[in-house]
């Protein structure tokens, strides 16, 4: 399965690549500087890392279950975001949500 799984690791680092991308503009867009280092990024998850290489069904099941952090705390986001009517943070959300590919966004 190596090849199949690199492939849609790939895709999966490029579009969050991208979304992170964005998300530090908007950080900074709101005169916030972005964490910007793995141990910004590492201070700041909710996804733990993994020790060693897991098994190819395990590293899907652990992409899911990332995706699935992403998702809350988006969702928790956009409530913050709609309450403080910050349109463009909530924009920003909704697109991103939309990579989540589920009828329901995030």
């Amino acid at each position: 399965m190596f090849n199949t799984l690199h492939l849609m690791f790939m895709d999966q680092y490029t579009e969050l690549w991208t979304a992170l991308d964005a998300i530090a503009e908007r950080i900074r867009s709101l005169g916030y500087p972005a964490p910007g280092t793995y141990a910004d990024f590492a201070r700041l998850s909710k996804i733990e890392d993994t020790e060693g290489v897991p098994e190819a069904m395990e590293m899907v099941r652990l992409l899911v279950r990332g995706h699935e952090t992403v998702a809350r705390t988006a969702r928790n986001v956009f409530k913050a975001a709609e309450k403080g009517g910050d349109e463009s943070t909530a924009d920003l959300l909704t697109s991103g949500c939309r990579f989540t590919k589920k009828p329901r966004g995030c």
